[in-house]
């Protein structure tokens, strides 16, 4: 195994490629009698970075999937530059779209060399030709002195590089990556993703990344496109989506959440840790107040809401709380900063930050 950190020669430099914009327009596809991707529209402009997030099944992978050129849409089009790829009326096979393809696994041959995994992905050039470049892009994801080494002998960083170098090799005008970053470790994949952001930025191509981890969506992306059971729900960018979620389904995938039931009364909703904004929610609305966990702060017993300490666990940079409040059914969770050397059992004055607060319509699923 290698060390994971890129270290290119100087003056080696990502040649840009130009750069498409991907459209979606009311896109379907179902498997047999079940729909996967229900009426999608979006638009990718050139040189954006797209992440695309959803649980598990929500139609993020199928969508990538049809941009691909792996699946036909069953209803809508796919455009490349204004230029229809899949639609009623055409479909360009995937070996002629210009789109470059990351999968999670790598999908590395392990009976080839990294150079010839990389040699793979170009086509229509001499073997002389062929070999020149992909020299150049193992260069400049910093593996070029592995260029004759296996897969098996790389550590998963590197093999995840090794991908990526396939992928930018052809130049295309668009990169499509499928969790790229999944099989990592927590500790290795930071430093992978930063490196791949940044050889993508150099590379100006468009990116559209298929990711569960919305932690890792806003680190990567200009933007960010939600979905859910099929259909797009949101798409902004990643610090509006995060301070201004447009549903609730929303607020829960960024952040975990106390949630309390309430009603709409005057303009405000009560609540056991106080009285909030109701923001547009008509008189008499049934909702939920969503309270971040960084949103509390501990005071000494006497001061502000009054609670007692049941749980405290150290998470290294900060510390999780449970306390429990008069008047909610369950603890609620904090996420503080040096809490001081309260123990479980005492009691505590909470403070909320108004700004960490969410209020949604209860009928909101």
């Amino acid at each position: 195994m290698h060390n994971p950190v890129v270290s290119r020669k100087p003056g080696t430099r990502t040649p840009a490629s130009i750069a498409a914009s991907l459209s979606f327009e009311a896109v379907r596809h179902a498997y047999g009698m079940v729909e996967s991707v229900r009426g999608v529209t979006l638009d990718i402009q050139p040189g954006e970075v797209v992440a695309l997030i959803g649980h598990s099944g929500c139609g993020k992978t199928t969508l990538l999937r049809l941009a691909a050129g792996l699946e036909r849409p069953t209803g809508g089009r796919v455009l490349l530059d204004g230029l229809e790829i899949a639609g009623p009326n055409n479909f360009v096979p995937p070996e002629k779209r210009g789109i470059g393809l990351m999968f999670q696994d790598y999908a590395l041959f392990p009976h080839l060399s990294n150079l010839e995994n990389v040699m793979f992905g170009l086509r229509g050039f001499s073997k002389a030709e062929s070999e020149r470049q992909a020299k150049n892009a193992l260069e400049r994801v910093g593996l070029g002195v592995h260029a004759n080494d296996y897969p098996h002998l790389l550590s998963g960083g590197e093999q995840q590089r090794v991908a990526l170098a396939r992928a930018i090799a052809p130049r295309p005008a668009v990169i499509l990556m499928d969790e790229p970053f999944s099989g990592l470790d927590r500790r290795l994949r930071d430093r992978v993703r930063d490196d791949t952001l940044a050889i993508l930025r150099e590379a100006r191509a468009t990116c559209l990344i298929v990711t569960h981890d919305p932690e890792e969506a806003m680190r990567m992306s200009d933007r960010i496109a939600l979905m859910r059971s099929g259909q797009l729900l949101e798409v902004g960018e990643p610090g509006a989506l995060y301070r201004n979620p447009g549903s609730l389904f929303a607020a829960r995938f960024f952040c975990e959440m106390n949630e309390m039931p309430t009603t709409v009364r005057g303009g405000r909703v009560e609540t056991p840790l106080g009285t909030f904004d109701a923001g547009k929610l008509a008189e008499g609305t049934r909702a939920v107040v969503g309270v971040r966990p960084q949103a509390f702060s501990v005071k000494p017993a006497g001061h502000c809401i009054q609670g007692r300490l049941v749980g405290r666990r150290f998470l290294g940079v900060v510390e999780l709380l449970e306390i429990v409040v008069s008047g909610l059914d369950a603890p609620i969770y904090a996420r503080v900063r040096d809490p001081g050397q309260i123990q479980p059992g005492d009691n505590i004055g909470v403070e909320v930050d108004p700004a960490e607060v969410l209020v949604f319509a209860a009928s909101e699923p």
